[in-house]
């Protein structure tokens, strides 16, 4: 019997928190969520993609780089982390391309924050960048107490028939399983960092919880499907108001 879930905090807003979690090497994890979107909608090529809950960046950069086309706006409810994903994006070279958003995920949708001069979440279809043409997530699930915001964000926003990537850590039978993996896959972190990672593996979600979630939401979701990939991450993949039922025996193109 896998454990129960154990909330941890929605926002990494600590400074030396986000600065950890920045520096650390998830080139592989990040990596593999572009190529896996470049594999599983081989025809989308370019256009706005909407990334909930961007952290540093790394895969909006990552997305550029492989895509040419693509455009994306980036948004996080985090002030430390879009202070390290601007300093990123300019080291990049990708300001023209990349625009940062903060807000949070609330049980009513996308809320900005009332006291900045940013884009309001009604009218991200109307911003700079144009219509949403693909929404993709990494790592943000797993801090959600509410999961379910997410997934009616992403039924709010995306129009039907665009790409819809998301990837999340998935939780481990027990804890003892959970230090394995931290032992394994961050050892060499700084410990706030083999801190958090312990906790938003707890406070992650199983395959088929993700799946159940999908089923209580809106039919534009339906044709969504959820899979583990990893020993420690599942994706949710497919396109918006596409299929009937949520895809427990679907399976990506090809797998890792």
């Amino acid at each position: 019997m896998t454990m129960s879930r154990v909330l941890e905090p929605e926002l990494m807003d600590d400074d030396a928190q986000a600065e950890a979690y920045a520096v650390a090497d998830f080139s592989e994890p990040n990596h593999a969520f572009v190529e896996r979107f470049r594999r599983i909608f081989p025809e989308w090529t370019g256009g706005h993609v909407l990334d909930l809950g961007c952290g540093p960046a790394d895969i909006p950069i990552r997305l550029c780089a492989a895509l040419p086309g693509a455009r994306v706006t980036a948004i996080d409810g985090s002030r430390s982390m879009l202070a390290l994903a601007r300093r990123s994006i300019v080291s990049a070279s990708l300001s023209n391309r990349i625009l940062l958003r903060e807000g949070t995920l609330t049980s009513h949708g996308l809320a900005e924050p009332s006291n900045l001069a940013v884009t309001p979440w009604a009218a991200v279809n109307a911003a700079e960048f144009g219509p949403v043409d693909a929404l993709i997530s990494n790592s943000l699930l797993h801090h959600l107490h509410d999961p379910a915001v997410l997934w009616r964000a992403i039924a709010g926003l995306g129009r039907e028939g665009v790409p819809v990537l998301v990837m999340d850590l998935m939780r481990p039978s027990t804890p003892d399983d959970a230090r394995r993996l931290v032992k394994l896959y961050a050892a060499d972190e700084r410990p706030v960092l083999k801190k958090d990672f312990f906790r938003s593996l707890c406070a992650a979600l199983t395959v088929d919880e993700a799946r159940e979630q999908l089923r209580a939401q809106s039919a534009r979701l339906g044709g969504l499907s959820v899979e583990a990939v990893s020993d420690r991450h599942l994706v949710v993949w497919g396109r918006m108001g596409a299929g009937a039922g949520v895809g427990a025996g679907a399976r990506e193109r090809r797998r890792d």
